[in-house]
């Protein structure tokens, strides 16, 4: 089954010409089956190109999914549209009571900033806690993994000297996982960040587990039983381009900005650079949608009803 979206968004012209398949919502109404509940709250700026992004990911399932955009109630989006927030995307406040199958936080420009300071971290904090009552499994990615990992577990950031830029080598430390059924031992992730969590402040009673994890880089996959999330640091979900576009970014602002590594061939930023993630990407998020379809309960009033593992770590 192909995932529905809003007919106008205008992540359905890119999608289609890739080839991903999608349906009309009048086409969906029609089928005899509960279509899987994801939500995503967009907290990157350019949200259009990362509604875009998720929406490939989610895309290639043979399940329906039903994608449904979120933002935080009071916080204003500087770098998108009004008439596209207003068209497409739904306030936190708006959706508390309803239930997700699956729900995605995504990362957020804001990470140097200690996380109380963020102006909806409060409402953020709100989102967490009702992910436990109303959400069957959480994805949270980048910022919004770090964020989730310090309100849940008190782990801190930490900053970088150096920005952690480009892509990496990872490990596969669980083969085991229903998260990573069918991954190499080794595969590379996109990373763009200026903070990092640690392995050694993961607290030993907390259930966590480390899926991937880059000798470079440290941290990127974390699988949270007990809060039913996963936490990825990385930015697996990126276009070939999105590295590229933040290096010539920063460069033409007058920032510093070393080189990405490992992307650009022959480090040279003349060339077009090889997308070496994108199959490892869809294998993730089909393995999480696989998850949420064999576990989430069919009459969504029940999720989150009974706190509970899922996935192998539940027997």
């Amino acid at each position: 089954m192909p995932i529905k979206i809003p007919n106008d968004l205008p992540a359905r012209a890119t999608l289609e010409a890739e080839g991903v398949m999608l349906m009309r919502e009048a086409d969906a109404v029609r089928q005899d089956i509960r279509p899987m509940r994801i939500g995503l709250l967009n907290l990157m700026p350019n949200k259009i190109r990362t509604e875009t992004q998720f929406a490939r990911l989610l895309g290639v399932t043979p399940l329906q999914v039903e994608l449904t955009l979120v933002k935080m109630t009071n916080h204003v989006a500087r770098n998108t549209p009004s008439d596209h927030i207003i068209s497409f995307y739904r306030d936190f406040g708006d959706i508390r009571a309803e239930k997700f199958d699956g729900f995605i936080v995504t990362g957020a420009p804001v990470e140097t900033i200690p996380f109380e300071e963020v102006t909806y971290w409060n409402e953020l904090c709100e989102v967490f806690d009702w992910t436990l009552t109303n959400v069957h499994s959480t994805f949270n990615v980048y910022w919004g993994a770090q964020a989730a990992v310090h309100y849940f577990h008190g782990m801190p950031k930490y900053p970088l000297q150096e920005k952690a830029f480009g892509v990496y080598r990872h490990r596969n430390l669980a083969p085991a996982s229903p998260y990573l059924r069918g991954f190499s031992d080794d595969f590379s992730v996109p990373v763009s960040r200026w903070t990092e969590v640690h392995r050694e402040d993961i607290p030993p009673a907390s259930g966590l587990q480390v899926l991937m994890e880059s000798d470079e880089t440290g941290l990127c996959l974390l699988h949270d039983p007990a809060h039913r999330a996963l936490h990825m640091f990385n930015h697996i979900e990126y276009d070939s381009s999105s590295l590229a576009d933040e290096y010539f970014r920063d460069r033409a602002a007058g920032k510093p900005i070393a080189l990405p590594g490992h992307y650009f061939p022959k480090d040279d930023p003349t060339r077009q650079p090889e997308n070496r993630w994108r199959s490892h990407a869809h294998l993730l998020f089909g393995n999480w949608i696989n998850e949420l379809y064999q576990t989430t309960p069919f009459d969504v009033e029940k999720i989150g009803a009974t706190p509970a593992l899922i996935g192998k770590d539940a027997a």
